[in-house]
């Protein structure tokens, strides 16, 4: 095992401890904020030594594909420090870069160059669509200018729990070779791995419907 090798495995490692105290903890809290800053920096991390490693490995495709952490962390991270809702130059820079990323992807998928999933190319125009989505929620972010409390936080989860899955996903179901033989090939595994986004329907309905179904059981009670 190379150092870079090494660095980005325990990168990855404090990205699943973090982002699970960050998900735990309660939101707002000194906890949530704490382990939500080790959660970026960790993912940041990941972000570098992998492109690191493709790169050295001559997969320059790969390494495309890892924009998408930064993008995520970034996007949700500034997201939750605009207090006020406002975008800048940074979301509008990301915002291009995802929608060239969506452009790019959907390009190699029609035109037979980019490299098949085991089963087929139907995951690769997955990806596209999910950029381009990506970028036209960034779109309107800018052009709206100012968000309200519940889009920028709502804006925030959505990003956060996605650079999450990148972590969950790449660990409980691409290094499976890492873990006991037992648990390989687990539906368990499976259920970890995509957690993230179970966390991030529940807070999304917490967010925009949680008063009004306060108010439903406090009438219920009366």
């Amino acid at each position: 095992m190379t150092l870079l090798m090494g660095i980005h495995i325990a990168g990855g490692m404090v990205a699943l401890v973090t982002g699970a105290a960050a998900v735990a903890a309660r939101k707002g809290g000194a906890l949530h904020v704490r382990a939500g800053q080790g959660f970026v920096a960790a993912m940041l991390l990941l972000w570098l030594t992998a492109t690191l490693l493709h790169l050295r490995d001559g997969k320059p495709d790969s390494a495309v594909g890892d924009l998408f952490i930064g993008y995520f962390v970034i996007t949700s991270w500034l997201a939750a420090r605009r207090h006020d809702g406002t975008t800048g130059r940074i979301e509008i820079a990301a915002c291009v870069l995802i929608l060239a990323l969506s452009a790019i992807i959907a390009w190699g998928a029609f035109a037979g160059t980019a490299r098949p999933t085991p089963v087929g190319l139907g995951p690769v125009f997955v990806v596209a669509g999910f950029c381009l989505v990506a970028g036209l929620l960034d779109l309107n972010a800018i052009l709206r200018k100012a968000l309200t409390p519940v889009q920028r936080i709502s804006r925030h989860l959505w990003r956060m729990c996605s650079a999450f899955f990148i972590a969950t996903g790449s660990f409980f179901l691409g290094q499976q070779d890492a873990l006991p033989e037992a648990v390989r090939g687990s539906p368990v595994l499976v259920v970890l791995a995509f957690a993230p986004f179970a966390i991030l329907a529940v807070f999304l309905v917490r967010l925009r419907f949680g008063r009004r179904l306060r108010s439903v059981l406090e009438a219920l009670r009366a």
